[in-house]
């Protein structure tokens, strides 16, 4: 009978290392896979632990659906904000005043939130964010893009911040009298061009009143013309013009420059002056009316409504368009005004072409109620 020896397991290895036993395959074994060795487990026994790269996965996971949601209440405050933006109150540092200049480009954040939307694969998100601003902002500005101009009207006005630096004042006449202007708004004069302008203008308008920076010439006789105090300096007049019908009263404003800084929008300057200018308009014993000038501001802007409350923008009434002004090279908002009162309608609006001045020329065919109509 032969004996048999089992090895022992503490047998050490020829390199000095004691070698542990292996267990056998066979039968009642199983094989340790990688996955379920010790450590690497749920402590509970139960599914793998993922690791801490796939926990960043799912969260992510969850983030992206996240954006989905959050388009979607992006794209409906925008468009509360653009059909409400009137009843909100007002923003520190005058920002309102600022949002509502700009309000026309809000459309420009609808393919922004779309492209967001169907970037994360949020189909719903991208319906919303295209219908509902649309929606609100065609509510509102949709008239605007309107042809609304008629044919006939009494009187062509014109008027035209003409940049004190302008270097070529004959050139710039010339291209206001194409349009046939019968009075003639100009702001930003200077000492050093004024003179040029009469002699452009002494041919064609005779009449003239010009004060500080502002001047108006007229093919109609001007009565009781005079400086309107807004300002430490002359920058808004008034006169009464002989016009067909009766006289009107022509008021010419440079309000106050606006500027974009730390504090906010920088209007105060501007607000104040116009709070002085809708006195001058409110006092104005001549029923019919127009303001016209660069007013640095928007009729969406709340703080022009002291004027724009009284008062009808031509524009709005019978242009097309936004007829924006400046800057005149790639021009972004409308700041060159021509508002009407006392009954006096607009037939057409529209902007001329740009002469060398940074903002472009505004004009309105306007019609003109008898004086002593209703």
């Amino acid at each position: 009978m032969t004996a048999t020896t089992r090895p022992d397991p503490s047998v050490a290895a020829p390199d000095g290392r004691t070698e542990q036993p292996r267990p056998a395959a066979g039968a009642g074994s199983t094989p340790v896979r990688p996955d379920h060795a010790p450590g690497t487990g749920d402590p509970a026994g139960g599914r793998p632990d993922p690791g801490p790269g796939a926990s960043d996965a799912a969260a992510h996971r969850r983030w992206w659906r996240r954006r989905g949601t959050a388009v979607t209440g992006c794209s409906v405050l925008l468009a509360v904000g653009v059909a409400g933006h009137g009843l909100f109150p007002r923003l520190p540092g005058r920002l309102s005043s600022l949002a509502e200049t700009l309000l026309p480009w809000s459309a420009s954040a609808v393919p922004v939130l779309v492209a967001a939307a169907l970037l994360r694969r949020a189909a719903v998100a991208a319906v919303v964010a295209l219908l509902v601003p649309t929606t609100a902002w065609l509510a509102v500005f949709g008239g605007v893009l309107a042809d609304k101009s008629s044919p006939g009207g009494d009187l062509t006005v014109v008027s035209h911040n003409v940049n004190e630096a302008n270097p070529d004042p004959a050139g710039t006449v010339r291209s206001l009298l194409a349009a046939g202007a019968d009075v003639l708004a100009l702001e930003e004069l200077s000492p050093a061009t004024a003179p040029a302008y009469e002699r452009a203008l002494a041919d064609t308008h005779p009449y003239h009143f010009q004060q500080g920076t502002v001047g108006l010439w007229s093919v109609y006789p001007l009565r009781d013309a005079r400086a309107v105090p807004i300002m430490p300096w002359t920058r808004a007049m008034r006169a009464a013009v002989d016009a067909p019908g009766g006289r009107l009263a022509v008021y010419v404003a440079h309000l106050p420059s606006v500027r974009v800084g730390p504090s906010g929008f920088t209007a105060r300057a501007r607000d104040e002056a116009l709070g002085l200018l809708a006195a001058e308009v409110r006092a104005e014993p001549v029923r019919r009316v127009v303001v016209m000038g660069d007013l640095n501001g928007s009729t969406d802007d709340r703080a022009l409504r002291p004027l724009t409350g009284r008062l009808v923008s031509a524009q709005t009434e019978a242009g097309a368009g936004f007829g924006f002004t400046w800057p005149a090279r790639l021009p972004a908002v409308r700041i060159d005004q021509i508002l009407l009162g006392g009954g006096v309608r607009a037939a057409s609006a529209w902007t001329l072409p740009a002469t060398a001045s940074d903002h472009l020329p505004v004009a309105a065919r306007i019609i003109l109620p008898p004086e002593s109509g209703p």
